[in-house]
């Protein structure tokens, strides 16, 4: 079996609130304004297809959110976002691959995130056969083509893959070409489906 797992509160948590608090912080703009003004639009996804550099993308989003900051305030703040590892699913991840499954990982980030996830969470890269990020495929999800070219780099069906991601629009995506797939909603949902295999 193929088995996909999505990165953000999937393997590790994260949390925008932490991204905004350090932005409030730096610019004294309120909290509650910045988190009415943030959207994921354009420059987002152009950023996480690698369309646009890390400093055009944080020029656009001081831009649209009105933010009088610095590029090292904005990517310090935007490298809050990161809460920790959830060592529960690493140590599946690792299981799996004991047992015989492949076992990847498909992210939507960024580089300026790659900049900091790898080196302070080495047990991602360690609990995964292969890391596919969405800055370097020029694709992101809910797109088809992501979960397609996935699928064909792994020599896999749809039929022999699980997708585990924490994103509805993302599951969409993946079930559209048939893939079984799991919609996080808490620390308990992937161990939990994986006790159930186990009954």
């Amino acid at each position: 079996m193929l088995y996909i797992f999505d990165l953000g509160n999937v393997i590790v948590d994260i949390d925008f609130n932490r991204v905004f608090g350090a932005w409030s912080d730096f610019s004294r703009v309120p909290l509650a304004t910045l988190k009415q003004k943030f959207v994921m639009g354009e420059a987002f996804h152009q950023h996480e297809r690698g369309e646009i550099s890390d400093e055009a993308f944080a020029e656009a989003l001081c831009h649209e959110m009105d933010l009088p900051l610095s590029y090292e305030q904005f990517s310090h703040g935007w490298q809050a976002i990161f809460v920790g590892l959830r060592p529960e699913v690493t140590a599946i991840m690792r299981k799996l691959r004991q047992q015989g499954h492949r076992v990847v990982v498909l992210s939507n980030t960024n580089r300026l995130h790659t900049t900091f996830w790898p080196d302070e969470y080495p047990e991602v890269r360690e609990s995964a056969d292969h890391i596919y990020l969405s800055q370097e495929m020029g694709m992101r999800k809910p797109e088809t083509r992501i979960y397609q070219q996935v699928l064909e780099a792994e020599g896999f069906s749809a039929n022999d893959t699980v997708f585990f991601d924490d994103n509805v629009d993302n599951i969409e995506g993946a079930r559209q070409l048939g893939i079984n797939s799991i919609l996080v909603t808490g620390k308990d949902t992937i161990p939990e489906y994986f006790a159930k295999q186990l009954c």
